[in-house]
């Protein structure tokens, strides 16, 4: 028997998870032990409609569980939730933004793996069959080698979740995943409600648009010197990506490898934080180094 505990349920995501563990046997033999959140009517709602017990506080589970999911909104809070339970070095969800600040990623990571703490989460679009294709296409160079991309995702500019960087990571992450992760600077501008953002390679240039508030279409195209490789799908919350997010944390819960490292797990928040500070200066911004 596995026991874990849901930090943050303010989204659909701890629902769908929950839900997951409801109706299929596999998940039979792991025991949500409470749930928390910053926010109490949404606490209320899942406690009552899952039967999971509530908590007084994010730490209250700590020395009692074998996994953290953290689903909270806003990802100021990942690191400050996780922090306590990364000393009893349990297998740890952490949901997009993984965090908002540069320094305070490493810190988290390097933590995590101090204590030997593993890690999964980020964006349920690296689980996108689609983008998973584009990827293999990319690697193989399949119809000739990549010349250039294009990805559209949404974004939500104006949430009190923090803002810009509350949607960014799933446009990021899946031009990480189709193109490579190898970006080396990027170049950013605020139309009306439209944020473009050009991904600089060594070789190619992606350009990326998030739509605010557009939540219903995505695409990805891939473009190389003989062809054109395109599709538009939504993310649904049927879509089996979300169901892929969950199975990689089910599987490193019960004894699996940590499916990346520290160093990349953290890597779209300094693309993220590029952008931000282009989107700040009008000018073309580096992806900065760094060290876990």
């Amino acid at each position: 028997m596995k026991k874990i505990v849901f930090l943050g349920c303010e989204n659909s995501h701890s629902t769908m998870f929950m839900s997951y563990m409801r109706r299929n046997e596999k998940y039979k033999d792991i025991e949500i032990v409470g749930v928390y959140s910053n926010i109490e009517q949404s606490m209320q709602n899942v406690s009552k409609n899952y039967n999971v017990p509530m908590l007084s506080s994010f730490d209250e589970a700590v020395g009692k569980v074998d996994g953290v999911v953290i689903t909270s909104r806003h990802g100021d809070l990942h690191f400050k939730y996780a922090k306590p339970y990364i000393q009893e070095g349990v297998t740890i969800f952490i949901d997009k933004p993984i965090t908002i600040n540069e320094e305070e990623a490493v810190a988290f990571m390097k933590e995590c793996k101090q204590k030997g703490a593993k890690i999964t989460g980020g964006s349920c679009l690296r689980f996108e069959e689609w983008v998973k294709e584009l990827a293999s296409d990319n690697e193989n160079e399949e119809n000739g080698k990549t010349i250039g991309g294009f990805v559209r995702c949404p974004i939500s500019l104006g949430n009190v979740n923090g803002g810009f960087f509350f949607y960014a990571q799933h446009l990021v992450e899946t031009v990480q995943v189709a193109f490579g992760s190898d970006i080396k600077s990027v170049y950013a501008k605020l139309s009306g409600k439209t944020l473009q953002v050009l991904f600089h390679y060594d070789n190619y240039t992606v350009c990326g648009t998030y739509a605010d508030e557009c939540y219903k279409s995505y695409y990805v195209a891939r473009l190389t010197d003989t062809a054109v490789k395109a599709k538009e799908f939504a993310l649904e919350s049927a879509s089996p990506c979300f169901k892929a997010g969950f199975e990689e944390f089910f599987d490193i819960l019960y004894g699996a490898e940590q499916k990346t490292t520290y160093q990349k797990f953290i890597l779209p928040v300094f693309i993220m934080n590029a952008i931000y500070r282009s989107m700040q200066s009008g000018k073309e911004e580096v992806v900065k180094e760094y060290e876990v």
